[in-house]
């Protein structure tokens, strides 16, 4: 079996995020992650389905909220693992860093939503913790917001900036043909 570019991490795809009413980036990232997910399966290489199942009753991410649900097509299979966060660092709390080092895994690539929250905090731990973290650009995604001082900022540029902030010190940042496209080797 060809060696693994690591232990994929599908961060929050679950039925919830699509009821955000916002503008969003990268409209094809879902496609991108089921085509990630597909061929890590093919191979046989590790996986992580992240779920966020959150402390706030009224959430759509609440336990027992069709929300909190995974979508049909990031749904696990048997055998799979399914690691639960309540903030959006999926390290922190879940089991992720013990579920890796006992497996003698030391990179992870990570996918998922959004961009600047739960990606870009999810991956800053990775790094910390000396896994070979790469975050794959296009098969991420979040939402327009204001910034800090109240200026719009659109979909592109939040998640521009998340990728910018990961981009070397964390991460190394692909998009998903680069990293199919490299191999094996974190």
């Amino acid at each position: 079996m060809e060696k693994s570019p690591g232990a994929l991490l599908i961060i929050d795809q679950q039925q919830g995020i699509r009821r955000l009413d916002k503008p969003r980036n990268n409209p094809a990232a879902e496609s991108r992650m089921a085509t990630l997910l597909a061929h890590w399966r093919g191979a046989g290489w590790p996986l992580v389905h992240i779920r966020h199942i959150s402390r706030e009753a009224g959430s759509v991410f609440a336990p027992g909220q069709p929300g909190a649900l995974f979508q049909a097509e990031f749904e696990p299979q048997p055998g799979e693992q399914v690691l639960e966060k309540n903030v959006p660092d999926a390290f922190v709390n879940s089991g992720l860093e013990r579920w890796l080092r006992v497996r003698g895994l030391d990179a992870v690539v990570i996918v998922g939503v959004a961009s600047e929250n739960s990606v870009e905090a999810t991956a800053r731990s990775a790094g910390n913790l000396g896994f070979a973290t790469c975050v794959v650009a296009d098969a991420c995604y979040t939402f327009a917001k204001a910034d800090f001082a109240g200026r719009p900022r659109s979909a592109d540029e939040v998640h521009d900036m998340a990728m910018a902030n990961l981009q070397g010190e964390y991460a190394r940042v692909l998009s998903m043909d680069e990293l199919l496209a490299r191999g094996p080797t974190p």
